[in-house]
């Protein structure tokens, strides 16, 4: 379980005179369901919201726990329970070789060489990109990339997956190919996204909007919130 216990973030005004910056509101929630989607605009805090699960962003008020480990005091093996899936995946992709990047994230866990290769080559055939393994991550299709990106992230055995707008810089074919592998993973997925169709699919969804979370439930509803939230804020709010 992945628990918010009045976790927000906030800045003080950098010349001590005005109010405080607020990236995310303080919040307490249980996040319990298999498939829980994130909407709101650019610079809502939805990014803020995410980074907070596995400790790329710290509270500056409140806690929050992933299966009972605080993400600041341990950092460390919350990290080791939650992958992180960014919008770009070549900002996660730093080896050459499709094959050497899933390798790089076995490294901790295999140690040795020819077996680390092995599992490289068996987590890659169970998503479907063995034929990718010799190629370079530069000649890929932004599909592919992503999916690489997945089995790098899936391959440490983490049991959560947060994904910050996985489906951004894809084309209608490979983000219907993304969706359908994230929904059908055994890891719970907490996911950001401006696909409202996307959202829909969830088991529940949060809308977040300048740093408030608005709505929480139903998915249909949510995206009806954010829908009326964008064509009039005040009738938008809840």
């Amino acid at each position: 379980m992945i628990s918010f216990h009045s976790a927000g973030v906030s800045f003080p005004d950098p010349g001590g005179t005005g109010p405080d910056s607020v990236l995310l509101e303080p919040a307490s929630l249980d996040l319990t369901e298999p498939r829980i989607a994130v909407i709101g605009a650019n610079g809502s805090g939805k990014s803020t919201f995410l980074r907070l699960i596995n400790g790329l962003a710290r509270p500056t008020t409140g806690r929050i726990a992933v299966q009972g480990l605080d993400t600041v005091r341990d950092v460390a093996a919350v990290r080791r329970r939650v992958g992180f899936l960014f919008s770009d995946p070549l900002s996660q992709l730093v080896m050459p070789l499709v094959r050497e990047d899933v390798e790089l994230s076995l490294k901790a866990s295999v140690k040795n060489k020819a077996r680390r290769r092995e599992a490289a080559l068996h987590h890659l055939g169970t998503m479907g990109l063995a034929h990718l393994s010799e190629r370079s991550v530069h000649d890929l299709s932004g599909g592919e990339r992503q999916l690489v990106a997945l089995t790098s992230v899936l391959a440490t055995g983490q049991g959560i997956l947060v994904a910050d707008e996985p489906t951004t810089l894809l084309d209608l074919r490979n983000n219907v190919l993304l969706q359908d592998t994230l929904f059908g993973l055994d890891q719970q997925v907490i996911y950001a996204t401006h696909d409202l169709d996307f959202a829909a699919r969830a088991d529940r969804t949060l809308v977040i909007d300048a740093g408030r979370i608005i709505h929480d439930g139903d998915p249909r509803d949510a995206v009806d919130c954010y829908r009326r939230l964008a064509l009039d804020p005040q009738r938008g709010r809840r």
